[in-house]
């Protein structure tokens, strides 16, 4: 939103007359002074070789007087052109961050300002805004991938619905008891994927009070609440750990608890695999630990894990596989609690979750 100002005198402009009015005020004073000290110490007048007066006080105010005015009149040009390029020397800078700023607020953010030469304040401004739309616009192509990716996954339950609804329409005679339970399986999937977006979209607002959370009773809720779906796949869920205190939202820490176990789970081995999961607490963090054995991962399919929508190559729970959030929402959730989320692939196979978060 743009702000209406009155028209206003420049800041090169007021700091010329800054400058202008400094050195005349300077000049005034010194020269002030100087008149001050040979008049106090000047005698009310001197004598000549032959006896006679020839200066006095006033014989000198007058002579004075004119050098006086020539003086403040040549610092007065000299200040205003001095000032002048003095205030656009140290001005420029500003006129490429305003320029810079500009440009970002017609929406191009690929723009950087870049200010050469040693660390200032006004540099230091540079690079904070350098790194400010760095960020935004990593942001803003984040946004942008993440409600395509959204639209495309909204659009294809809504259109299966849509198809069902055609053939229920064209095929009167059709049991309507299959088609009723793809429309509940369709439906629910829609409904599971909204509700997963609402969930994502109150952690990164951060909406949310914060209390004291005990993680390993999150832990422990968590691995109660998914024991029927692990004895059903066969995987084994261990819990260990201490007591660990962090500050933030239950609702959301247990979110985010039991979608990494629930991930772990998903994806595993296609018998006997495990999960383990872990509590520690440190000085000034509290560090939720879930591990999971399966296939082996690259660095890089790791990386992508916790992009929304992404969902693992060799997830084997095709039964419960979800809408594709599930890390995207634990990544969410860890950073409007202004924890860390690290990803490492285990070297037996399987992937190892870290949480950490701090203690107050």
């Amino acid at each position: 939103m743009s702000v209406d100002r009155a028209p206003g005198l420049s800041v090169r402009l007021k700091l010329t007359l800054s400058y202008a009015g400094f050195l005349m005020l300077a000049g005034t004073l010194v020269l002030a002074a100087g008149l001050v000290f040979y008049l106090y110490f000047m005698p009310d007048g001197w004598l000549d070789t032959t006896g006679n007066f020839w200066i006095n006080r006033s014989v000198l105010l007058r002579a004075f007087a004119p050098f006086m005015a020539w003086v403040l009149a040549f610092l007065l040009i000299f200040g205003l052109l001095g000032g002048w390029l003095l205030a656009g020397r140290m001005l420029a800078p500003l006129t490429r961050i305003t320029e810079a700023t500009r440009t970002a607020a017609d929406g191009s953010l690929s723009h950087r300002i870049r200010l050469p030469g040693r660390r200032d304040e006004f540099r230091e401004l540079a690079d904070v805004f350098d790194t400010m739309l760095a960020r935004l616009e990593a942001h803003v192509a984040e946004q942008q991938r993440f409600a395509a990716n959204a639209s495309h996954e909204l659009r294809t339950p809504l259109a299966i619905i849509q198809t069902l609804l055609d053939v229920a329409r064209n095929d009167p005679d059709r049991d309507t008891g299959e088609l009723l339970a793809l429309l509940h399986a369709v439906n629910t999937r829609a409904i599971n994927l909204t509700e997963a977006l609402l969930v994502l979209s109150r952690a990164d607002q951060r909406s949310f009070a914060r209390e004291e959370v005990d993680l390993s009773l999150l832990a422990e809720e968590a691995t109660e609440t998914l024991l029927p779906l692990a004895e059903k796949h066969g995987i084994t869920l261990e819990t260990s750990g201490d007591m660990a205190s962090a500050f933030g939202s239950p609702a959301l820490l247990l979110q985010l608890t039991t979608n990494l176990v629930h991930n772990a789970i998903v994806h595993n081995l296609p018998e006997q695999g495990i999960v383990w999961v872990t509590t520690s607490a440190h000085p000034e963090s509290a560090v939720l630990t879930v591990e999971n054995t399966g296939e082996k991962l690259t660095p890089h399919a790791v990386s992508t894990l916790v992009e929304p929508f992404q969902r693992g190559t060799q997830r084997i729970r095709t039964d419960h596989a979800g809408v594709g959030l599930g890390l995207a929402i634990v990544k969410s959730i860890t950073r409007a609690h202004a924890g860390t989320l690290t990803l490492t692939p285990r070297p037996a196979g399987g992937l190892c979750v870290t949480v950490r978060l701090p203690t107050q």
